[in-house]
């Protein structure tokens, strides 16, 4: 078992938000409408992380939130490892490179991550992979990768066990493939599940999307939900809804 999974062995699952807004402002406006009591796990990505910069990343984690900084690094090992090595100083606790990037990339990221964090004096985040993006369907990644005879699901789950064996902590998958990769990787490797939408709301731009119900039955570790949230109404009562669902059994 991860120590990231030990530490959620008490906890519900988390319902990380997707703060999906363009500018700071936009973003405390949103988090603003929350108690402390709710300790949220939030999303930075790369649009608000390239307008705000490290510092806003350093700010969210003084006022006690849970960072996952959502970069999905994707370049030469050297250059991933030098980034990773900035991205361990800020103090988040989840961060990204794309899986495609191979085993290489992947150990450089780990590798990278520790020295930063350790030069920082601080916990280093906890590296999860991309897979196959939730806006990806079987026919997209048949055109994409010209080969008719990969499914998607082999695609995700060799990508996760890759990902595991390089030093990877965990993977950002659909929930859809969440067995398969708990099947084919070490205990305690953890799957984060984007493409959340409640029952009632449109799909917009994802292909493969589950309920937060549907995502805690098929064992998703930890869900991120955007829209549903962010676009709601009132989205603190949306996303206490949407915990409501998902929590279900802690992380084992």
């Amino acid at each position: 078992m991860s120590n990231f999974r030990k530490g959620w062995q008490t906890m519900a699952k988390p319902v990380i938000i997707a703060l999906d807004y363009a500018d700071g402002a936009a973003a405390q406006a949103l988090l603003t409408q929350f108690s402390g009591e709710d300790d949220l796990w939030i999303k930075v990505g790369m649009e608000l992380f390239y307008r705000e910069g490290p510092q806003f990343i350093t700010a969210l984690r003084s006022r006690g939130y849970h960072v996952f900084l959502d970069l999905k690094l994707y370049d030469i090992p050297h250059t991933v490892h030098q980034a990773m090595q900035q991205i361990g100083r800020l103090g988040a606790e989840l961060t990204t490179v794309t899986g495609l990037g191979g085993a290489d990339m992947i150990s450089a990221a780990k590798e990278g991550l520790l020295e930063g964090a350790a030069e920082a004096g601080t916990t280093a985040p906890k590296l999860l992979a991309i897979t196959q993006l939730t806006s990806m369907d079987e026919q997209a990644m048949h055109v994409t990768m010209q080969n008719d005879d990969f499914s998607l699901l082999n695609s995700v789950v060799h990508l996760a066990q890759l990902a595991a064996t390089s030093g990877a902590d965990g993977v950002i998958s659909s929930a859809l493939e969440v067995g398969k990769i708990h099947d084919a990787t070490p205990a305690g490797f953890l799957t984060i599940t984007p493409g959340i939408r409640l029952a009632e709301d449109a799909r917009d731009d994802q292909s493969r999307v589950v309920t937060p119900r549907r995502a805690a039955e098929l064992g998703s570790d930890g869900i991120v939900v955007g829209r549903s949230i962010t676009q709601a109404k009132d989205p603190v009562a949306a996303y206490h809804a949407i915990s409501q669902q998902f929590e279900g059994s802690t992380v084992y």
